[in-house]
């Protein structure tokens, strides 16, 4: 037998068998005729694909559509019970851990709050037992875990599972896959917070199917995932994205940007610039709505609270909202003008806000952008608001079982000969 022809010969079905539970997860139900239709492979191949997604329980048969005037055909579509992911959230001052299945619905939720200067060890035993919870509750459930996947908040090398460096956390070359693959037994994934939540938004979201789109994921920080061409840009060191550290202004009295330069784009427009922006109105206005809110809630300022008091009709913090949404869109006319997107998605915690923030980001933009450019471009709130990185973590695996199916272990049916080398 030639080798190198056997070789080639799986890597070709390896791609094919990824080609058809992609087409499965995203346009099902179908048929194994429509399967033929969109991939172009013939019936007697889509029926070996098929029937290999089968064994390896990623998608089962629904039923028949009598529907038209040819045979009935039996449908296909994604078995979201094939197993579970645990999704890993890593905030500056929080970590949110999910059980989700494999279509990226939540079964299970938990959260704590973490001190962006404690210790990474600190940080990590309250970690570790969330997601001891998780892979029990999983057990429960009597399906396998698929894999546990980290968003974190900072530039990250996929291929070492390193998080190289997170500004707001001041933490460098952290071996994320290293230290949770050996404490849980897991496959380890771990990906930029903005970039997993792009993910999310084009496997499950707003964004499903879009080949051209950016997420803006807002919170301590600014990040941006770039979906292009279908697929995440990630630049040639694997660290593009880094959208709130462009320079917009250079002002010596502006509080220095966490990265350590000044003026960069996120200390106009994340989550604390919106805090601070109402704060000095406190001070000198002393609004009787917000302080009233933080005092039955006996709670800091917060974006939520901004928000409550913009519902109510708070006149400071509807114009410290729409500032917000100002500085916010000088930096997405910029995006919309280099990119030309078909679509800007605004996530993370800054988004329950989201309201507010869409109509001066859009002033802003419609002003800033090209004018040929910005009418060929959506501007949405993401489908998962603050639950977008977590979301997308738990989209790094699905992405990853959807590349590779041949990763999933094929159920041994008694009888049944599997062929691994067929056509």
């Amino acid at each position: 037998m030639d080798i190198k022809n056997t070789v080639d010969h799986a890597f070709v079905r390896e791609m094919n068998l990824s080609s058809v539970l992609r087409s499965i997860y995203s346009e099902a139900p179908l048929s194994r005729a429509q399967l033929a239709a969109k991939t172009g492979l013939n019936k007697s191949t889509i029926s070996s694909l098929v029937e290999d997604l089968l064994d390896r329980k990623l998608i089962h048969e629904t039923g028949i559509n009598y529907v038209g005037t040819g045979r009935p055909a039996t449908q296909l579509e994604i078995n979201s019970n094939v197993g579970a992911v645990v999704g890993v959230e890593l905030g500056v001052d929080f970590v949110a851990v999910v059980l989700a299945d494999f279509k990226g619905k939540i079964i299970e939720r938990k959260q704590i709050n973490a001190d962006p200067a404690a210790s990474q060890e600190k940080t990590f035993i309250p970690t570790r037992a969330l997601i001891e919870e998780m892979v029990q509750k999983c057990n429960e459930l009597g399906l396998k875990v698929l894999g546990l996947s980290f968003s974190i908040p900072g530039t990250v090398d996929l291929e070492k599972g390193i998080l190289i460096f997170a500004p707001n956390l001041q933490w460098h070359n952290v071996p994320f896959r290293e230290l949770f693959s050996r404490s849980t037994g897991l496959k380890v994934f771990i990906e930029n917070d903005a970039n997993a939540a792009a993910l999310a938004e084009h496997l499950f979201g707003v964004a499903k199917n879009l080949k051209d789109f950016i997420f803006v994921f807002a919170g301590v920080g600014l990040g941006g995932g770039l979906f292009l061409n279908g697929q995440l840009y990630r630049g040639k060191g694997g660290y593009a994205g880094e959208i709130g550290h462009t320079p917009i202004i250079e002002d010596p009295f502006q509080k220095p940007c966490h990265c350590g330069n000044l003026g960069c784009w996120e200390t106009y427009a994340n989550q604390y610039s919106v805090v601070e922006r109402v704060q000095i109105r406190l001070e000198t206005k002393r609004s009787n709505l917000i302080s009233s809110l933080m005092e039955k809630q006996n709670a800091p300022l917060s974006i939520s609270i901004i928000k409550q008091a913009a519902e109510m009709g708070d006149t400071d913090a509807l114009e410290c909202l729409a500032e917000a949404g100002m500085a916010l869109g000088n930096g997405i006319a910029g995006l919309v003008n280099i990119f030309n997107p078909e679509m800007i998605i605004l996530g993370g915690p800054i988004s329950i806000a989201g309201d507010f923030l869409l109509p001066s980001i859009k002033q802003s933009v419609n002003k800033r952008a090209m004018h040929e450019i910005v009418i060929q471009t959506e501007i949405n709130i993401s489908a998962f608001g603050t639950d977008a990185s977590v979301i997308g973590a738990v989209a790094v695996v699905v992405d990853d079982i959807l590349t590779n199916p041949i990763h999933i272990e094929k159920e041994v049916v008694p009888g049944k000969v599997l062929d691994l080398i067929s056509t």
